[in-house]
């Protein structure tokens, strides 16, 4: 409990968090508001059209969790005063996995808000399990999201490098990938965040069949996640703070 004390209060010691708590919860909701305040009706998928500029900004901020230590040494004291590497890097992204989880809650259910709001005549009534995980389940993806950031971060330890590892991979890399000949798509449709969109979306609109079924592709990408974050430990224990 001690650690995750400290790591809390060390993740919110700066402004970075703040502002990236604000921008991941602002894009989200403000982006669905102006698309219900201009539409002519909305369903329950539009009102999360918005959900990915929030969890770009939380890999940000997950990131830098990790990532800023390195670059101000303040995790070299970290270790000597805990030598048990692993029970503090497990603090810390604990203490990031839950903010990220309350994040992506607040903006899934913040952006269906503002919509049921403005959209008072549009059908927005949660009443399915596959319409509930489409919106609470977005929480769980940016949980296991800043895992992920986590892992890249102990593994560059540059928050540019993070960053743009994290950027590029989610919005450009796995979309790209598909336009490799033969093998583009079936490769495609096992990448991460491929999987957690299908988690949430059961595919959207994506042409491609997924080899699992929604609740199997968080379990893919959980387990992607942690495989990052562990190799990330490990590397940790052979390098030099």
């Amino acid at each position: 409990m001690t650690l995750l004390a400290v790591e809390r209060m060390k993740l919110f010691s700066t402004r970075s968090p703040w502002w990236c708590m604000f921008l991941a919860l602002a894009l989200p909701i403000g982006f669905t508001a102006l698309i219900a305040a201009v539409s002519d009706g909305m369903s329950l998928s539009t009102t999360q059209f918005g959900y990915q500029f929030g969890l770009m900004v939380t890999l940000v901020l997950a990131a830098l969790a990790i990532t800023t230590e390195y670059r101000f040494g303040t995790i070299r004291a970290t270790f000597q005063a805990v030598p048990n590497r692993t029970a503090v890097l497990l603090a810390k992204t604990a203490v990031v996995a839950v903010l990220a989880l309350i994040i992506g809650e607040i903006g899934a259910f913040g952006s269906w808000a503002i919509s049921t709001v403005l959209q008072p005549s549009s059908d927005l009534a949660i009443t399915t399990a596959e319409q509930w995980r489409e919106i609470a389940g977005v929480g769980p993806v940016f949980a296991f999201s800043a895992i992920l950031a986590v892992g890249v971060g102990m593994l560059v330890r540059q928050t540019a490098g993070a960053v743009t590892i994290l950027l590029l991979w989610s919005l450009m890399v796995e979309s790209l990938i598909a336009l490799v000949p033969e093998v583009g798509q079936d490769v495609q449709q096992w990448m991460p965040f491929v999987m957690a969109d299908h988690f949430l979306k059961g595919g959207g609109n994506m042409a491609i069949d997924m080899p699992l079924g929604p609740w199997g592709a968080l379990a893919y990408f959980a387990a992607v996640t942690v495989g990052v974050w562990s190799i990330g430990l490990a590397v940790t224990h052979r390098r030099d703070a």
